[in-house]
């Protein structure tokens, strides 16, 4: 057997001999690769003849003309490849048949049939029967030529040095058998329901007949889509709009696939859009690479409608149900937040965190803090002059601010009981300025009751009472929780406030002494303490003013 029937019997559906050397000389000319190119030109000009003729044929002209463009080139595609300039011997160096030469030449055989499947579709069984036969020549002319040149595919990889037939796994192979399946289903199916068919997609590629192809299919599919030409634009273009699913080409110029889909996926906004890749190659390490890089799915070109469908369909439905899923965990950390808000409204944070990882009881010792009471004068009266509304809004008003000024000097609030309020510094975490951080809160407190009489033409007036001692903090409640204080130093404080005066703040003994050398006062003496007796308090006037 010579050289060149080895080679043609391999591209004719399997090697039947091997020489001794186990070495395959291939295709002579290009015979068994322009044959069939031979035979698409031909069968496509008679359609072109025939759909001049007939005027119901006229829309066919456009696509048939695509068709026919696209076996010129690739016959020119073929003979430069078998050329004496580029192979001396007329035999094709497997070296040279790389991946970027099997795109080339699948590329026109994807236009092919494409538009040859569009056709056929629209073919009318009954009146064009003729021409149905012709489209279906041409289209088993352009599968035969992707057999072949799978097969030069395969022996041109580093371990075919020893020639085998393909086993049934090989890309090729299964697409061949992919094509009979989708076939046979075309004659039992009508309709492939599609996942919302009206989803915006984005079409990437640099060839003009895959862009015009793949758009008008997916356009009748019911589909909103769009096209870029290059990697660059695609970017733009999601960066920009919303899109459902990008189909986007492999093999192009400046920026490839690969470059692109890793743009995407190391964008946080850009992440979530499912791509599925596309292309004319079938190696197995260009799918694995691409599904690691994280492309929902891998479409070989050229397409069968039924795969395309059910692909698409499939990664929209995934999209779906990670955008509900996305939607439900943004929602739900919402309500966390609105739950973790309205819990911090109620317990210092340190205390709600050990709650929330599972402590039952919480009960602490802190052998030091400063409590403190404030307490409106007259309100009890007040309250017998106006409506409900109007003293809870004024109320409200009043410990906002209070609410607002122990924020911002880092203490904590306890509760409010009536129109009193309480907070407490050095707790729960301790502080070592606590006693003088809550003098600061006492004067601010009476600054900020002027200002809002200032404002409102009210007459609101507080008293304020302060003490520094130990203290046990802890929870009580199950289904209402409440953070609360006990202990004599709370009494004490709550005796100040009491027993204080209008617009004052009153502090005991033990208060005084931690803050006399940066707060001014005056001693008021010895006062008649319920349940305490003979105590000597201080009125806490102002802060020193500092030389430095």
């Amino acid at each position: 057997m010579s050289a060149g029937e080895i080679a043609r019997s391999a591209l004719s559906g399997g090697v039947r001999d091997i020489g001794r050397d186990n070495e395959l000389e291939l295709v002579d000319k290009g015979y068994d690769l322009l044959t069939p190119t031979s035979t698409i030109m031909a069968y496509t000009e008679m359609l072109l003849e025939y759909a001049e003729k007939e005027e119901n044929w006229q829309n066919f002209i456009p696509d048939l003309q695509k068709m026919l463009t696209a076996g010129e080139q690739l016959s020119v595609l073929i003979t430069k490849l078998f050329s004496k300039k580029n192979s001396p011997t007329g035999e094709l160096d497997l070296e040279r048949f790389t991946s970027t030469i099997r795109h080339d030449l699948r590329t026109p055989i994807n236009a092919i049939i494409g538009y040859g499947e569009m056709l056929l579709e629209d073919v009318d069984e009954q009146t064009q029967a003729e021409a149905g036969v012709d489209l279906q020549k041409i289209l088993a002319a352009a599968r035969r030529l992707l057999t072949l040149i799978g097969d030069l595919s395969y022996f041109s990889k580093p371990d075919a040095s020893t020639p085998k037939v393909p086993e049934p796994a090989e890309p090729v192979i299964s697409s061949t058998l992919i094509d009979e399946v989708v076939r046979t289903m075309r004659t039992t199916e009508h309709h492939v329901e599609l996942v919302a068919p009206n989803a915006s997609l984005l079409v990437v590629d640099d060839k003009e007949s895959n862009r015009d192809l793949l758009s008008r299919r997916l356009t009748k599919q019911g589909f909103q889509v769009e096209i870029a030409v290059n990697g660059l634009q695609a970017l733009e273009m999601v960066r920009s709009k919303n899109f459902d699913l990008v189909l986007l080409d492999i093999i192009m110029p400046e920026m490839d696939g690969y470059q692109v889909l890793a743009e995407m996926k190391a964008d946080p906004k850009l992440c979530r859009i499912p791509v599925i890749m596309i292309s004319a190659l079938d190696e197995i390490a260009g799918v694995v690479r691409c599904i690691e890089m994280g492309a929902e799915d891998y479409l070989q070109k050229p397409f069968n409608q039924v795969i395309l469908n059910a692909k698409i369909s499939a990664s929209l439905e995934r999209k779906r149900l990670r955008d509900r899923e996305y939607a439900f965990i943004k929602k739900l950390q919402i309500e966390q937040q609105k739950s973790e808000k309205l819990l911090l409204n109620i317990l210092p944070k340190p205390i709600a965190d050990r709650l929330k990882k599972g402590a039952r009881t919480i009960a602490d010792s802190f052998p030091e803090a400063t409590v403190l009471f404030c307490d409106l004068v007259g309100f009890t009266e007040l309250c017998a002059g106006i409506s409900a509304t109007e003293l809870v809004e004024q109320l409200n008003e009043i410990f906002l601010a209070f609410d607002l000024l122990t924020e911002s000097h880092g203490l904590e609030k306890i509760k409010t009981i009536g129109d009193a309020y309480m907070l407490v510094g050095g707790l729960p975490t301790p502080r070592p300025d606590h006693v003088e951080t809550v003098a600061n809160m006492a004067l601010d407190m009476i600054e900020a009751i002027t200002d809002l009489n200032r404002k409102t033409k009210a007459t609101f007036r507080i008293r304020v009472g302060i003490h520094t001692g130990p203290v046990v903090a802890g929870v009580i409640g199950k289904n209402k929780f409440n953070y609360d204080l006990w202990g004599d130093a709370v009494n004490v404080a709550s005796r100040m406030e009491s027993h204080g005066a209008p617009d004052r703040i009153q502090v005991s003994e033990i208060t005084y002494q931690r803050i006399k050398d940066k707060f001014m006062f005056e001693e008021r003496g010895l006062i008649e303490i319920k349940g305490k007796g003979k105590m000597v308090t201080y009125w806490l006037t102002g802060k020193k003013k500092m030389l430095f």
